[in-house]
């Protein structure tokens, strides 16, 4: 396709970063009106890790808007 390898490489991850991310189990609280995702999710640790984010950053802003 003419992607260069580190590119490729790249793109593989945030693919990956994207999959984990939909498999993370988020569980509504107080009638749906508010959710959490567990700090033990191996999903968020993987997403975390292949995107370079903070793991207590990213399982806060999940669960909240602004």
């Amino acid at each position: 396709v003419g992607v260069k390898e580190s590119h490729q490489m790249t793109i593989f991850r945030i693919i990956a970063a994207i999959l984990h991310l939909g498999n993370l189990e988020i569980q509504a609280e107080r009638d749906g009106d508010a959710c959490s995702v567990s700090s033990e999710d191996k999903h968020l640790d993987n997403f975390c890790g292949l995107l370079g984010v903070e793991h207590s950053q990213m399982q806060h802003w999940l669960c909240h808007r602004k």
